[in-house]
């Protein structure tokens, strides 16, 4: 199934950005298009109160779009136990043409890698593939590798511990090569069996799937020596025998390895620097995933409709590395550039809630009685009921058609949003600043505005100084020239303007001069984007 469209709104998001990627998300499922809500910031009190209201799931959080290891590695994965032999490993790397392979143990948890160099390493020391000491091969290993059948034996897995011998030489000179405790190869030479198993051999190897005669299988059976047939040549037999080595006597331990949320861009310098040709991808211990190297391209990036804004700054980190499909939104043109043409809704009305609204209505899609009271919830909290400059008639009358839906009187329930949304027990003055706030670039400065709208902005002033210090370390922060909080009281229609940073003129030339505490009174002022920002851009321009 292809990735979804992921519908979301601006960063530290408010009611209209939430329920409009709601809302345009259930319109574009209606029509056909795989898409999924999803929002850029922690959800504030009132948008909390709207959803639980209608009993609807906050949107996916998203706090980036940057790709990661999980966009890129393949999840369809060959691997091996650390106990398969080097003859399955061989067998593995040629029936699917790989490079390596990771090595994984008790339900997937990766030990380590093996890689084709390995294996060759392993076949190029003929002296060490002689001498199974030490290599943890047993039995059950070789009988394996060889296709064999035991003749006779204990426990198979039991590990051996001698070197491979091929009994060549005339008889009565063996005992000059072979030792006892040796894995001795012979052919049909009777005698010569008789011979090794008296010298106190582990194991009897009988190549060309030569008959054991039955005083050679007594005798063994006496003595507690194994004694497998085997259908190779002896020479085929010594090759094989080699290859029932564990793979975890030449696997890697030591293995550079990413997790699922890793960036791309950190990924790429890791490979760079390592060099390595496959990855592996962890989580918890267990592998995922595997990226290799030679194939780790861009990988598809996410595509997004941008809801309520239109400006870099307002978006979402990362919004540089996705495919930007369209914009919904009623804010001022932010300069937002594309890669191709795309799909706008762009007009000067109260909340972006009324545009989609309308959509739903210009393409005969109903409206969910869920979906109409979160769109109706929107309009209210962006016009602040109305009040706000930015209102507009067609906002006016879009909540009112969807108050029908909902069953609502819109003064009660504005009035009961809206007093959901001005609780501040909860919030640190830091909350305060950082819920519902966005950035400008006005002239040369970068301006962060935040905007609280509350029954009693007295109560809030009375932590003037608290604010402030917050504003200051929000500039500290962040590479803004001035921080700015908007306190707007919903009853008596006015704003009280706190700030912090340079240029110390810029809110005076705007506003005029404030009050002697330091803030500034601005009656009928309610709308930030159309009665704060445009004056500041005067401001600057006359300066």
């Amino acid at each position: 199934m292809s990735k979804p469209i992921y519908i979301i709104g601006h960063r530290n998001p408010d009611t209209d950005s939430i329920c409009s990627a709601v809302a345009y998300a259930n319109l574009k499922t209606a029509l056909g298009e795989h898409v999924v809500p999803a929002r850029a910031g922690k959800i504030n009190a009132e948008t909390k109160y709207v959803l639980e209201l209608f009993s609807v799931q906050p949107p996916q959080l998203i706090l980036d779009i940057y790709p990661r290891a999980k966009d890129v590695m393949h999840e369809n994965i060959i691997t091996i136990h650390p106990w398969n032999t080097l003859r399955k490993l061989g067998q593995l790397i040629q029936s699917h043409n790989l490079k390596s392979i990771p090595v994984v143990e008790n339900g997937g948890k990766l030990v380590g890698i093996v890689t084709v160099s390995d294996l060759a390493e392993r076949y190029v020391s003929e002296l060490g593939m002689q001498d199974l000491r030490e290599t943890g091969v047993n039995y059950a290993g070789i009988l394996r590798c060889l296709n064999g059948t035991l003749v006779c034996g204990g426990e198979l897995s039991r590990i051996i511990e001698g070197h491979v011998k091929i009994a060549a030489s005339h008889t009565k000179t063996m005992t000059k090569v072979i030792k006892p405790g040796d894995i001795v190869l012979v052919g049909n030479r009777t005698k010569a069996q008789l011979a090794c198993i008296a010298i106190g051999v582990s194991c009897l190897i009988v190549t060309g799937d030569f008959e054991v005669a039955p005083e050679v299988e007594t005798a063994a059976q006496a003595a507690g020596t194994y004694i497998i047939r085997a259908p190779q040549d002896t020479y085929t037999c010594a090759r094989l025998i080699n290859q029932s080595i564990p793979v975890r006597n030449i696997m890697k331990t030591n293995v550079a390895s990413f997790k699922p949320e890793d960036l791309v861009s950190d990924i790429k310098n890791s490979i760079i620097r390592t060099g390595y040709r496959n990855y592996p991808v962890v989580q918890a211990g267990n592998l995922v995933g595997l990226i290799d190297r030679d194939r780790l391209i861009v990988p598809e990036r996410d595509q997004v409709i941008l809801v309520d804004h239109n400006e870099r700054s307002q978006a979402v980190d990362g919004i540089e590395e996705a495919k930007i499909v369209e914009i919904i939104d009623h804010h001022r043109l932010g300069g937002l550039e594309t890669s191709e043409p795309i799909f706008i809704r762009h007009e000067p009305v109260g909340s972006t809630a009324t545009i989609v609204a309308n959509m739903y209505w210009q393409r005969n899609v109903p409206i969910p009685k869920s979906i109409a009271g979160l769109l109706l919830a929107a309009i209210i909290s962006d016009t602040v009921l109305f009040k706000s400059p930015t209102a507009t008639k067609k906002d006016g009358d879009t909540a009112n058609k969807l108050a029908q839906i909902v069953g609502l009187t819109i003064q009660d329930f504005g009035m009961a949003m809206l007093k959901a949304g001005s609780v501040i027990d909860k919030l640190t003055p830091a909350d305060i600043v950082a819920a519902d706030l966005k950035e400008f670039q006005i002239g040369e400065y970068y301006v962060a505005i935040s905007q609280l709208s509350i029954m009693d902005p007295e109560s809030v002033l009375q932590q003037q100084s608290q604010l402030e210090a917050a504003l200051q370390a929000i500039c500290n922060k962040e590479p803004y020239n001035m921080a700015i909080l908007l306190i707007t009281g919903i009853v008596d229609e006015a704003t009280y303007l706190l700030y912090y940073g340079q240029p110390a003129g810029l809110i005076a030339a705007a506003f005029g001069e404030g009050r002697p505490d330091g803030t500034w009174y601005l009656p009928g002022v309610m709308s930030r984007k159309k009665q704060v920002v445009p004056p500041l851009i005067d401001a600057v321009r006359r300066s």
